[in-house]
C-alpha cells in the first residue's frame, strides 16, 4: 500500500480564493458520504461483541457529528460556486468524468438522514431525530431523482462521448436512488397508514430505479473494461463504486421488508423470505466485485500507484455500504462467520477512511486539492 499512502504531491502555493471557488470540485460531498457510512457501520457494532457495544456507539456518534460538520463546511463554497460561477458548473456537468459527481450532493443529504436515524437516538430526543430525517429525506429524494435524470440526459445529448470515458462514477446516480428507501423507512412509524403505504411504494420505486440503472451501467462499464485499456490511475478508486449499489441495494431490500408488516401483514413471511434471498444474491455479487476491485487496485499500485484526487473518497462509501449490508445480512440469516466478515470489512473501511483523510488533509495543505 506504500504507493497509495506515500505518493507525494508537489508542494505548491494554493491558488487565489476566486480560482479555488471557480474550480471547486462537485465531488467533495463524497467525503460526507464516506464519513457518514463509517458512523453507521460502527454504530452497528460489527462482530456483535457485547464488550465493544458502548465503544462502537461512541465511534458511530463521533463520525455522524463529523459528517454533519463536513456537510456544512462543504456546502458553503459548493453552493456559492453554483451562483457565482454557473458557467464552470455547467462545464463540469457535461464532463463524462466529473458530471456524475453532482449526485454526491443529494447522496450526502440522504446518507446524513440514514446515519442520523441510526445514531441520533443516542444524543437527541426521538421526535427531533424524526423531524431531521424527514427534512433531509424531503430535500434529498427529489434532488436524487433530478440529478440522475439530468446526468443521463446530458450523456444522451452530448455528441462525441468516447466509449472509454465510461467509469465507475456513473454508478453514483443509481446508488443515490437506492439510498432513498433507507431514508424513508425510519419515517413510516410516524405517518398515517395511507401515507405509510405511499412512502413504502416510493421506496420500492426508487429501489427499482437504482438497481435497474445499476445493471445497465454495469454492462457498459464491463464492456469498457474488456475492450479498452484500463482507466488511468486517477480513476482507479471509481472501480470500487460498484460496491455501492450492491451494498445499499441489499440493505434496502432488508429494511423495506422489515417495514412491510403494518401495511400488508398477511404476506409478511413471504416478503421477508424473498427479500432475504434477493439481498443474499445481490450481496454475493459484491464478493466478486470486491475481489475484482482489490485485484485491480493491487495492479495499479504495482504499476505506479494511485495519485490523489477527490475521487479517492470512492474507497470509503461503497465499501461502507457493503460492510453495513454484510452485518445486517449476517443478522438476518443468523450466520456468525458472515458477522465476522462484516467486522473484517469494517476494519478495512476504517483503514481506508484514515488513509484518504490523511491524503486529503495533505492535499489541502499543499494546494493539490484545488488542482484539476
Amino acid at each position: 500500500m506504500s504507493t497509495l499512502t506515500h505518493t507525494r504531491e508537489p508542494l505548491s502555493a494554493a491558488p487565489p480564493a476566486r480560482e479555488i471557488l471557480r474550480g471547486f470540485h462537485p465531488g467533495w460531498f463524497a467525503a460526507v458520504m464516506g464519513t457518514g457510512i463509517v458512523g453507521t457501520a460502527a454504530y452497528l457494532n460489527p462482530g456483535a461483541e457485547p464488550a465493544l457495544r458502548h465503544t462502537a456507539h461512541v465511534i458511530g456518534v463521533t463520525f455522524a457529528l463529523l459528517a454533519w460538520l463536513l456537510v456544512i463546511t462543504i456546502a458553503i463554497p459548493y453552493l456559492t460556486r453554483l451562483v457565482r460561477h454557473r458557467d464552470a458548473a455547467v462545464i463540469d456537468l457535461h464532463n463524462p468524468i466529473v458530471g456524475a459527481l453532482y449526485a454526491t450532493l443529494p447522496a450526502a443529504v440522504l446518507v446524513l438522514a440514514t446515519t442520523t436515524a441510526t445514531v441520533g437516538g443516542s444524543i437527541l430526543p426521538a421526535h427531533t431525530v424524526t423531524v431531521i430525517v424527514a427534512v433531509l429525506a424531503a430535500i434529498g429524494a427529489p434532488l436524487a431523482i433530478a440529478a440522475g435524470v439530468l446526468f443521463a440526459y446530458t450523456l444522451f445529448t452530448t455528441d462525441g462521448i468516447a466509449g472509454d470515458s465510461a467509469n465507475g462514477g456513473w454508478f453514483i446516480p443509481p446508488v443515490v436512488a437506492i439510498i432513498i428507501p433507507l431514508a424513508l423507512v425510519p419515517l413510516l412509524p410516524h405517518v398515517s397508514a395511507s401515507n405509510g403505504r405511499l412512502l413504502l411504494l416510493a421506496g420500492y420505486a426508487a429501489l427499482g430505479i437504482g438497481l435497474l440503472l445499476f445493471v445497465l451501467i454495469a454492462a457498459v462499464l464491463f464492456g469498457r473494461l474488456v475492450f479498452h485499456p484500463l482507466p488511468p490511475a486517477q480513476l482507479a478508486p471509481s472501480l470500487w463504486i460498484g460496491l455501492g449499489p450492491i451494498g445499499v441495494g441489499s440493505l434496502a431490500l432488508l429494511r423495506l421488508a422489515a417495514a412491510w408488516h403494518p401495511y400488508f401483514g398477511a404476506g409478511d413471511a413471504a416478503i421477508h423470505g424473498v427479500s432475504e434471498l434477493a439481498a443474499a444474491v445481490l450481496w454475493g455479487l459484491g464478493i466478486w466485485w470486491l475481489a475484482i476491485a482489490a485485484a485491480l487496485l493491487i495492479r495499479y499500485l504495482r504499476t505506479g500507484g494511485v495519485p490523489y484526487t477527490i475521487g479517492m473518497w470512492a474507497f470509503t462509501f461503497p465499501l461502507g455500504a457493503y460492510t453495513v449490508a454484510t452485518v445486517q445480512l449476517a443478522r438476518a440469516w443468523h450466520t456468525t462467520p458472515v458477522e465476522w466478515a462484516g467486522a473484517a470489512l469494517f476494519l478495512t473501511l476504517l483503514g481506508f477512511w484514515l488513509l484518504v483523510t490523511a491524503r486529503t488533509m495533505r492535499a489541502i495543505r499543499t494546494g493539490h486539492a484545488w488542482q484539476r
